[in-house]
């Protein structure tokens, strides 16, 4: 009943409260990375969502478009603006997947939607993480976050899947607003940002 209905009774209620306690500080980020990044203060990428379904994420842009001599991207550790390693680091850049929330697109918990093109590089217990909708924070998030491996991530992914409740779902929540603070496990221990995955 609770991951059927009421959740996204919750989602959107909370969703709502907080993007208009947050509006503040949301225009103050705007700005300042729209000064940072020449305009482009947001992030839109397509991403999967329950059942795979594609959907476009909304995030602040904590990295500017800078390229190589060859026309390639400069590494995550070269891209990330002053702004931007702020931003992220103080988890701001998600404020903008409330919209997602509101929008029924996402959760505020639950997996977080990755990349399109992982999807064929789950096995079959992996892509489970798909039966629900995915979350700005979820188990993954405040068990290590960008800190673990892949597998242990997927495997905390599916473990939500399968206990999704009310309850759990305020201790992720009380746990995500420590983790914030504390500004634990935001890189992973050999980059800025998760290693890509290559499949198992």
């Amino acid at each position: 009943m609770y991951k059927l209905f009421i959740k996204r009774a919750f989602d959107f209620l909370f969703a709502f409260c907080l993007l208009m306690m947050l509006s503040p500080i949301f225009i103050v980020v705007f700005l300042l990375l729209s000064f940072a990044n020449n305009g482009k203060a947001f992030f839109v990428q397509k991403r999967p969502g329950k059942n795979e379904k594609i959907f476009e994420i909304i995030k602040f842009k904590s990295m500017n478009d800078k390229k190589d001599e060859n026309g390639e991207l400069l590494s995550d550790e070269d891209r990330i603006t002053p702004v931007g390693q702020f931003v992220r680091k103080t988890s701001l850049d998600e404020i903008p997947q409330l919209l997602n929330v509101l929008k029924g697109d996402m959760s505020l918990i639950g997996p977080r939607p990755l990349l399109v093109s992982y999807l064929p590089l789950y096995n079959e217990e992996q892509g489970r993480r798909h039966e629900i909708k995915p979350g700005i924070t979820g188990w993954a998030q405040v068990n290590g976050r960008n800190a673990i491996s892949w597998d242990k991530k997927f495997e905390y992914d599916v473990w939500y899947v399968d206990n999704c409740s009310f309850l759990l779902d305020v201790k992720i929540f009380w746990m995500t607003f420590l983790k914030v603070v504390k500004r634990d496990d935001i890189s992973s221990s050999t980059n800025a940002t998760m290693e890509t995955f290559t499949g198992n």
